[in-house]
């Protein structure tokens, strides 16, 4: 069957069953476009406000269905604007194809109009990327650019296609994908040897748990695991919801916003079982004195990730679900009450803690957990509201916190949110977001009223940039340059000139009665919440500092008293 490039592209997508894509259209992908009029009840388009908005919303799509997300572009400035998101997308290792077209192949390297070299800029941001310039391997190179997406530690692949590409015509056949297998190689018998050998000689041992165990789907598997190590479970952000945060044996968050009792636990430990992490500076503090009284088990499906932050006593390589599975068919139940008793006393010693007066970020994140009942699916832009988000709801399931935890990317929030809603049309999505991250993507409230989809918006207004205020304030003498952003703009009004329904709330009943409504409403809703400028996250490790020496305003309050 002879069909042109651009009918390819969109029978291809059908291949793999994507059911959704976010993009933006132009010049270049105008023939792709075309086919995607003629098959729109087959595959759903969604017009953003901004490719960076179709990148993000694709990504959220992605971490909230565990399904490849896919985003459109055109040439040139459209091919760029994607460019934030696909980095976005492979720090945190986000299934993503991103599908960009390109002048046509007599008119690449001679500066045409809207002509860039997106697979040069994207090569250090993709797990691979390809330019098409043959028609013929149009439907090999989008089939392997899902696979490669999808296999092993997941990430994005741009393909890139020019124009004329898209018009010629060519034979396509029809295939079924397979899946790619989980794991790139066996797992070891003998790294399972070994690390069944330094569990069994723990007295100590503490679960550390990221993003890759959200990934694989190995939540079933961790709480086995757990319960026959008998251990306490701390997390990165990227692993909020692998194990259940209402579970006892929960800890809290790790590193500079972690909690006391998982810093100081961590610290303290003979044995740190760290499944699918790769030890962010943001979790290990001063690198030197992290867990240096224990031996660390690594558990990552990426080779690259073993030793390179952190030098470990063993490892094993594959799938995160395949080697709990492993373990724990070889594993007998150990004991350690007294660890135990003792990391619950730090807990009740060290319990996280914020004014009972007023409204602020961490009260809102837990009026938010009560009224979703613990159900909703949060996405936050990134900053303090950011960890808030992380240390006040209790994610008992993965893929329901969407955050841009490796590049911090200010904006990705509400894009986010919009695929999140979009793939869980059931569930009630919940934006969490500053207000300057909500200048840089608040045009997306439009796509939201144009989808008609269930959102809330959260702004936390404090009219600065907090988290970068909250260092300028403990590390750089008080020097707020550039932070304050006591403009004027008024975001209820702006919401509702988008065809959004919009609250303003001040205080703590101000805002219960707003996100009660908004629950209620079948649409998009911005909440305004304002809190004071000056509130801070806590406990924090200073930079370069041990995660031992977490500390909050009580401590610098009592050190200055001392």
């Amino acid at each position: 069957m002879q069909l042109t490039g651009a009918e390819i592209i969109i029978e291809c997508l059908k291949e793999q069953g994507v059911d959704t894509v976010f993009g933006y259209p132009g010049g270049a992908i105008l023939n792709v476009y075309d086919e995607l009029y003629k098959h729109s009840n087959e595959i759903k388009h969604v017009l953003t406000s901004h490719e960076q908005g179709a990148s993000h919303a694709a990504d959220g799509y992605a971490r909230s269905t565990g399904k490849v997300g896919v985003c459109l572009a055109t040439s040139g400035p459209g091919a760029t604007n994607l460019v934030t998101g696909i980095a976005t997308a492979y720090m945190d290792s986000v299934p993503m194809v991103a599908l960009t077209c390109n002048v046509g192949v007599s008119l690449l390297g001679k500066d045409s109009f809207q002509e860039i070299d997106i697979t040069g800029i994207t090569t250090p941001i993709t797990k691979h990327n390809f330019i098409v310039k043959d028609v013929e391997d149009l439907a090999p190179t989008i089939r392997r650019a899902f696979s490669i997406a999808k296999k092993g530690r997941p990430g994005p692949v741009l393909v890139d296609v020019p124009k004329d590409v898209t018009a010629n015509k060519t034979e396509y056949i029809a295939q079924t994908p397979e899946e790619p297998p989980k794991s790139p190689k066996a797992i070891s018998d003998t790294e399972i040897e070994a690390a069944l050998k330094l569990i069994r000689a723990s007295e100590k041992p503490y679960v550390f748990v990221g993003g890759g165990a959200v990934i694989s789907e190995a939540s079933k598997e961790l709480a086995e695991f757990v319960e026959l190590l008998q251990a306490p479970v701390c997390d990165s952000l990227m692993g909020k919801g692998a194990f259940d945060g209402t579970n006892p044996r929960y800890t809290g968050m790790l590193g500079m916003h972690g909690t006391k009792s998982s810093n100081f636990g961590v610290s303290q430990c003979d044995l740190l079982v760290a499944i699918g992490v790769r030890f962010s500076d943001r979790v290990i503090g001063n690198a030197s004195k992290f867990a240096n009284q224990a031996n660390i088990l690594q558990i990552d499906i990426d080779p690259a990730e073993v030793n390179k932050n952190i030098l470990v006593t063993s490892a094993i390589i594959g799938d995160v679900k395949e080697v709990l599975t492993r373990l724990n068919a070889q594993l007998e139940k150990q004991e350690h009450e007294e660890w135990l008793a003792h990391i619950a006393k730090l807990q009740e010693k060290y319990p996280l803690r914020y004014p009972d007066q007023g409204l602020s970020g961490p009260y809102m994140m837990e009026k938010i957990y009560e009224l979703t009942k613990g159900d909703a699916i949060i996405t936050t832009e990134v900053g303090q509201h950011q960890m808030w988000a992380a240390q006040y709801y209790k994610y008992s399931k993965p893929r329901t916190l969407l955050t841009s935890g490796g590049l911090g990317t200010m904006g990705y929030g509400l894009g986010a949110a919009i695929g999140a809603q979009i793939g869980n049309p059931d569930k009630q999505v919940v934006n969490f977001a500053g207000d300057g991250c909500f200048r840089m993507n608040m045009n997306e409230i439009a796509t939201a009223v144009r989808q008609k989809v269930k959102l809330i918006e959260v702004i936390v207004n404090n009219h600065v940039l907090g988290m970068v205020r909250q260092w300028q304030d403990l590390f750089y003498n008080k020097h707020y340059s550039a932070t304050v952003l006591d403009d004027g703009v008024d975001f209820v009004k702006l919401a509702e000139a988008m065809g959004a329904t919009a609250f303003r709330a001040t205080s703590r009943a101000e805002f219960d009665s707003a996100f009660a409504k908004a629950l209620e409403i079948d649409g998009p809703v911005v909440i305004d919440a304002i809190i004071d400028q000056d509130d801070k996250v806590w406990p924090m490790v200073a930079p370069g500092a041990p995660i031992s020496e977490a500390f909050t305003d009580e401590d610098m309050k009592n050190k200055e008293n001392n």
